[in-house]
């Protein structure tokens, strides 16, 4: 098997419609060829993303061209567009749910496009076209570590030791067992850095599952608590989960785990 085989393709999704983008991260993720490391609904998070895509080693993105959250009816299209400029190294696959604008991916210099709704077989082949432009001399390394600041200090962190992170107006925080921190990164940076380790619970956090100790569900909201011991017997953090996202916490959660009966 060679480099271009065994390589995965670190992929971000920029799709405005929920179930269209959980689909196709779910193609993606599915076909054993591709990392996604994150997956966003508007350009502004994209362009978060952007900003230290380079550095955190983005391969391709995967760009609705219609966002309907956005000015323009073709406002992926422009985002596109930009992509190609500021970050030649990442390549663009288009989607859209019209083929007439097979033409526009070519202009671009796309990679590849896809038509609405996605297929299984059709993505398998974009990500194989994509894997053939890759290589492993290319891809910057992903983070061993991350840096975190103490008033004037820096504090190294290894991934392993995180329970969450934070955005709290213009700030990022990270939460550990020796406490909160400031991190200068945006959650959808550190999402595109360390997406497999980490679920979107809620557009403000960021959680580790592996220490989430207990799913809380009230009448009217959904808690987690992460950190260690269980809810009031061990340090630890609450964490709200947005109404949207409850059934996939609550299945990410359970796919590594047994105890539970499978839901009718």
């Amino acid at each position: 098997m060679n480099a271009a085989q065994e390589l995965k393709v670190r992929a971000l999704v920029v799709e405005d419609e929920w179930p269209a983008r959980n689909y196709l991260v779910e193609l993606l993720v599915a076909s054993g060829l591709a990392e996604v490391v994150g997956a966003v609904a508007s350009v502004e998070e994209a362009e978060e993303a952007l900003r230290g895509a380079s550095r955190l080693g983005l391969d391709a993105a995967f760009v609705d061209i219609q966002l309907a959250r956005e000015p323009g009816d073709r406002a992926g299209l422009a985002f596109a567009r930009r992509l190609r400029q500021q970050a030649p190294d990442v390549q663009v696959v288009l989607a859209t749910a019209l083929d007439e604008h097979a033409l526009s991916a070519f202009e671009l210099g796309a990679v590849d496009y896809l038509l609405k709704p996605f297929g299984e077989e059709r993505a398998l082949q974009c990500l194989k076209r994509l894997q053939a432009k890759l290589s492993r001399t290319t891809r910057t390394p992903e983070p061993e570590r991350i840096v975190a600041r103490r008033k004037r200090n820096l504090v190294f962190l290894q991934p392993e030791e995180i329970w969450a992170f934070e955005a709290d107006e213009r700030l990022t925080f990270v939460h550990t067992r020796h406490g909160r921190f400031d991190v200068d990164l945006s959650l959808t940076a550190i999402e595109l850095s360390l997406g497999a380790q980490l679920t979107r619970v809620h557009r403000k956090w960021l959680v580790n599952a592996a220490h989430v100790r207990e799913l809380m569900r009230g009448d009217n909201e959904t808690m987690l608590f992460v950190g260690e011991g269980l809810h009031g017997e061990g340090p630890g953090i609450e964490v709200p989960v947005s109404r949207d996202r409850v059934v996939m916490v609550r299945d990410t959660l359970l796919r590594s785990a047994v105890g539970t009966r499978p839901r009718s």
